[in-house]
């Protein structure tokens, strides 16, 4: 599966909520997979890797909170944003969902319009280019909407593999990617690849971002992968 669309996980044991939840999502043009409880939401975190989670805090199992806080603690999941829903209205409850590490409490019963912009708010700070927003770096600019990228005012043609890699290294300039985090994010989990593949890959990058001159602008970090910057 392409990581071109971003992966929502919803996380709600009734059954009727799940698919308005999915339904609404599919057609904002995300991925969507599910989990009707706690314990099968942190398998489900594992094998896709969400881009976001929309999380029900009352669940059979283990609760929403404890699954919140499971995964805000592992280095792996922490930056994953997590939207709480509750029927819990107090403060105090809202307050103990945020210091747990929710990103945003969204109280139950709600508007499914307004779900779907604070999905798209928590996505803009994660993956920019996801919602459509450009990105800058240096010289660099890339458009997500156009998919055009222009390197000091010039036009470069990438593939849409190079494109996809480009995005994930503008969207967090100067983290070291692994070929793994790369493969899992550009290509998809459920697509075998090479990991020698990324490579090949990376050299076209490197190729088509210097074809008018510059300086090559991915760093290749031994052993342990590629940044930007």
């Amino acid at each position: 599966m392409s990581k071109d669309h971003p992966t929502v996980l919803v996380v709600e044991d009734e059954p009727a909520q799940r698919e308005v939840l999915s339904y609404n999502l599919q057609a904002e043009g995300f991925y969507v997979e599910t989990a009707p409880d706690g314990d099968e939401a942190l398998i489900v975190v594992q094998e896709v890797n969400p881009d976001i989670i929309v999380l029900d805090w009352m669940l059979p199992g283990t609760s929403g909170i404890e699954v919140c806080r499971q995964l805000k603690t592992r280095t792996k999941t922490a930056g994953i944003p997590i939207i709480m829903l509750s029927a819990r209205s107090e403060e105090v409850d809202r307050v103990r969902g945020l210091e747990t590490g929710a990103d945003d409490y969204v109280i139950k019963p709600y508007s499914v319009l307004e779900l779907m912009a604070r999905v798209r708010n928590q996505l803009r700070r994660v993956r920019p280019a996801a919602v459509g927003q450009r990105l800058k770096y240096e010289d660099i600019e890339l458009d997500a909407e156009t998919h055009r990228v222009t390197r000091r005012e010039k036009q470069l043609k990438l593939g849409p593999t190079e494109f996809r890699l480009l995005t994930t290294f503008m969207e967090k300039p100067g983290r070291v990617w692994s070929r793994e985090q790369l493969l899992d994010r550009v290509w998809g989990r459920d697509i075998y690849v090479d990991s020698r593949t990324v490579d090949v890959h990376i050299g076209r990058l490197r190729k088509a971002l210097c074809v008018h001159g510059g300086d090559d602008p991915l760093r290749t970090v031994r052993g342990a992968g590629y940044a930007l910057g």
